[in-house]
């Protein structure tokens, strides 16, 4: 008697069969393992960035220096009129995240608040929601926080959500519309630059696990009451 092939055996029909019976299992869970869909639909019809750094470098396009291109700040305006109204998606991992903090916490309703501030740096610049125009005592651009709001799982505690924050747990998942580059004063002279967006949505989940914290979408907190 021929020895039994797990390979041979799952020929068609039966092989069409097991692939339609594990799919059915399989699609559900996918599909609780992604995102808010109202922000799936923005990241999926935008564009992946490969890396923010070398974005910014060739959108700003300074252009200083003595051996500098002579065809820089051409390339740069062509650069920029490429990706005029267009939406990229980019993820800022647990290690980078340090824009997210957590904020208030009600115990009553167990409601907390993160505190986003959107500055983003790659490179020597930083890509920003909106225009800075002033900066801090140590030369960094001052700017408006954004906030999300959920509530805590059962079983949690506003301790174990404060950790994952100082843990270096959360990260986010950013989809934004560039529109300008912007200049400051830098401490000590020169001047620091940057590019002006506008943050369409970002998501905010905990690391491990992917579970949602917390959404903003079309300029304001998706969880925000009406």
């Amino acid at each position: 008697m021929a020895p039994w092939n797990f390979h041979r055996s799952l020929e068609p029909p039966v092989l069409s069969r097991f692939l339609v019976a594990l799919a059915a299992v399989l699609l559900p869970t996918l599909a609780l393992a992604d995102v808010d869909p109202r922000f799936a639909k923005l990241r999926d019809e935008s564009e992946p960035l490969g890396g923010l750094g070398a974005f910014l470098e060739k959108y700003v396009g300074a252009c200083e220096g003595a051996l500098v291109d002579p065809q820089c700040k051409a390339q740069a305006e062509a650069f920029r009129k490429k990706y005029q109204g267009k939406q990229l998606y980019m993820i800022v991992t647990e290690d980078d995240a340090n824009m997210l903090a957590p904020g208030p916490y009600s115990p009553a309703t167990g409601e907390y608040t993160i505190n986003i501030t959107p500055f983003f740096p790659g490179g020597r610049y930083a890509m920003t929601h909106g225009t800075p125009k002033k900066t801090d005592a140590n030369g960094n651009p001052v700017m408006p926080l954004l906030t999300v709001t959920g509530t805590l799982p059962e079983g949690w505690n506003i301790q174990m959500f404060s950790r994952m924050f100082s843990m270096r747990g959360v990260r986010a998942q950013v989809v934004f519309t560039p529109q300008s580059v912007w200049s400051l004063p830098k401490k000590g002279g020169g001047k620091n630059y940057g590019v002006t967006a506008r943050i369409d949505g970002l998501l905010v989940s905990e690391g491990r696990t992917g579970g949602q914290l917390g959404l903003w979408l079309n300029g304001k907190d998706a969880n925000a009451r009406r």
